[in-house]
Order: C-alpha cells, then structure tokens, then sequence
C-alpha cells in the first residue's frame, strides 16, 4: 500500500524529496499538502517572484533561517545538505540537483512547464506535470524525450484529465465499451468572459480575474479535454464539443448513442456536462450488452437500459498530485502520458478584433480564448494552439471570432515551449 511505502520512508528519514516550480495559488497549495503526506518532502521551490516562494515555505512552518535563495547549484546543494529549503528564481535549478528525486511543474504555464520538464529531461529527473496546459501543447515530444532518456513524464492526478484516466482505466479494464468520457462544468460557458466581466466572482472566491475568466470562456475546459481526449484516443464530436445539460439521472440517456435516441454520433467521444448537478466531477458512460451485467449495475444504480456511467464527483487538483509523485518514484508507474499521435487539440479564436504588433495576453484575458477541434482539423487549418498565444505578436489582422493561425503571429522562436512544439510539429505524421 502506498501510504505504508511512505510511513515506512518516513521512518528511514528517506522522504521523496521534490523540486517544485511554481509557488502561486496552486503552487503553494501543493506545498501545503506535501507538507502532511508522510515520506515526501518540498525541499526545492522555484518562482520567478521568489518572495512567493519564501512565503509559501514558512506558510507551512518552515523558519526563514531554515531557508535559503539560491541561483546555482552549488550554494543550493550546500543548503540541502545542511537541511535547509532552497527558493529560486529559476525553473531550471531543481533539475540540476542530485539531492531532488522528482520534480513538479504546478503553474498552468506552458512555458514554464516545458521549461522545468525539458530541463528534468536533460539531467535525468523524473518530472510529474500539474501543468495540462503544457502536456497539451508539448507533452508528447517531452513524453518521447523522457522515454529516450530513460526518465519518467507523467501528468498528475487531481485535475480533470488525470482523474478521468484513473476511471477510464478502470472501466476499460472491465471490457465496458467507453461511449464518452467527461467532467462537469462548475460555471456557464460563456466564451467572451474577460477579467472584467467576471470581477466581482473572481473577489467573492479570492482567485485572479484572468484565472476565472479562463474557466468561464471555455479555455480551461477545452485543454481538459483535450488532455484526456489525446491520453485516451477519444474524441471530440465537433469543435467546441456539445455540453448539454444534464444531471447524474439523465446523463446516461443524454450521451447515449444517436441510434438509442441519444446525442452521441460516435463512441469514444470527449464532452463536457453543464448544470449543478455534476459540477466538479468526472464521468465515464458506458454501453453494456450483457444482459446479467445489465442487471447487476441497474441493482446498483448507476443507470439503466445498456448505457450507465461511471461517476466521481469530485476532483481536488493539486491536493491529490502527491499520489502521482509517490506513484511515479516508488513504483516507476505514469498517471496519464499523451498517446503517440494526436487526436484533439485547442486552437486559439479571436476575442475582439487584432491588429498588427498588438500582443496576445494570457488565458482568461482579452484578446482570446481556446477552443477544442480534432488534431486534423485543426491541422488543417493551421491554427495556432492555444498553448503558444501568450505573448505572441500578430502581425496581420484577425476578426473577432476568428481562429488565429501560425502565420498570424510572431513568436519568440527561442523560447523552450516554441523550439518543443516545433520539434513535436516534425514528430507529427
């Protein structure tokens, strides 16, 4: 069992020791949870404001003379050694250090998730991904270049996708045939929501306008999606996907087949659900044709008919990514991994309207938000993923409700996450 592998490093004075980057909400959250778990320990945490890093520490009762800032490896070797915590500007540094077992992106970051994975890959550390939106945008050259390098590259369990791996492994491992998988949206979509719009929200929960506005236009959604659609081989049913409304009774029905009087034209589809209902769970409906099993599962209530699903009703985020960390470093085993080739992914649609040498903000912000196609048709297109917006330049003009394209933008061609996705784009049949 897990928790006893842990207890029992504990004891050893032998905790897993993590290397973390990101030390805002989500960051510092995590750190707060590591700090219960038994046997694993935050002993390295990376922010570019590096006072949220100190913060985040003696949040959880480290005393600031137990922590020292750090650039090098040197002086942050000798800090470990003396059984101190470092804090860090730089997402590269916990990589390179002999005293860190695995390291932890927990920013929604692309860039820096695929700087702090890249780096992990090149000094041979195992690198656990409380990032989707990097493993959407770069996760499967990075999961090829962890392989070649004999490491491992995992995103976490917590957020959605790596919630529904954990049921549509359990399903499928049961021989049910998946008709779709999917979660259910804590708040209206609403595709043109900006920081402004959803202030007042944003103030009530005490969370950053752009990270709201990100839930509400959709983006956070389509990269969840996406994420576990290129994890599975399930797939969208059309861009954007359909997000009916629906509840624990009716959704059996609702995602049944079109041929049973459902809305699903395929199965294996990815979607999403709208109502109070199932807000922050995942789901997994399934058709089953033996009539035995039939019974068995309408005497256990989870549907009936042939189609029944498969619910959590919750997901605890970065709370529950020490299970993947354990996972991946006591038993060498991945969460959730991109499959080889890529069946979905989220391209960048125009908020307003964009003129040359404006400047694409962040998700959740004023110029665009992300919306899911399947890998091919967005392909053909040629539009931008979402991952690389920020901060890109558009050089040419772009209409409101327009998808944004490669030759739309100029991007910082030296970046890491814009040299992986480039070399990804080669990887690509």
């Amino acid at each position: 069992m897990m928790h006893q592998e842990l207890l029992k490093l504990e004891a050893q004075g032998t905790p897993i020791r993590v290397g973390v980057s990101g030390a805002g909400w989500m960051g510092s959250g995590f750190v707060a949870q590591v700090a219960h778990v038994p046997g694993m320990e935050v002993t390295v945490l990376a922010d570019a404001d590096t006072r949220l890093a100190w913060e985040a520490f003696m949040a959880t009762g480290v005393a600031r003379e137990g922590i020292v800032e750090a650039s090098a490896p040197g002086p942050a070797m000798d800090a470990l050694r003396a059984g101190k915590r470092v804090v860090t500007g730089d997402y590269t540094l916990a990589a390179q250090l002999e005293a860190v077992d695995v390291v932890c992106d927990v920013t929604p970051s692309p860039a820096i998730g695929a700087e702090t994975a890249y780096a992990c890959i090149r000094h041979g550390k195992d690198v656990v991904m409380v990032n989707i939106e990097a493993d959407v945008t770069v996760g499967r050259i990075l999961h090829k270049l962890a392989q070649e390098a004999g490491v491992l590259y995992t995103v976490s369990s917590g957020d959605e996708p790596g919630c529904l791996m954990e049921l549509y492994d359990f399903v499928t491992s049961l021989g049910w045939e998946v008709i779709v998988i999917g979660k259910g949206k804590n708040n209206p979509l609403d595709p043109t929501a900006t920081p402004e719009t959803v202030a007042e929200a944003a103030r009530r929960t005490g969370k950053d306008p752009f990270q709201v506005a990100s839930y509400v236009d959709g983006t956070k959604t389509m990269f969840e999606m996406a994420c576990a659609a290129n994890a599975t081989g399930c797939r969208p049913m059309q861009r954007g996907m359909i997000g009916p409304q629906a509840t624990l009774e009716t959704v059996s029905q609702v995602f049944a087949l079109q041929e049973d009087g459902g809305i699903t034209r395929f199965p294996g589809a990815v979607d999403f659900v709208q109502g109070p209902s199932m807000a922050g769970g995942v789901f997994v409906v399934v058709r089953v044709e033996d009539e035995r099993i039939r019974d068995d599962l309408q005497y256990l209530k989870v549907g009936r008919g042939k189609y029944f699903t498969l619910f959590r009703p919750y997901h605890l985020w970065f709370l529950e990514a020490p299970h993947s960390v354990a996972r991946a470093v006591l038993y060498r085993q991945p969460t959730l991994v991109p499959l080889e080739h890529p069946v979905a992914e989220v391209m960048t649609v125009a908020k307003r309207g964009l003129q040359p040498r404006e400047r694409l903000d962040d998700f959740g912000g004023y110029t665009f938000y992300g919306i899911i196609d399947g890998a091919a048709e967005a392909r053909a297109l040629n539009a931008l993923p979402v991952g690389l917006a920020p901060g890109a330049e558009i050089v040419r003009p772009v209409a409101a409700g327009q998808i944004i394209t490669w030759d739309d933008v100029r991007l910082d061609e030296e970046s890491t996450v814009v040299k992986l996705r480039r070399q990804q784009e080669g990887c690509e049949p």
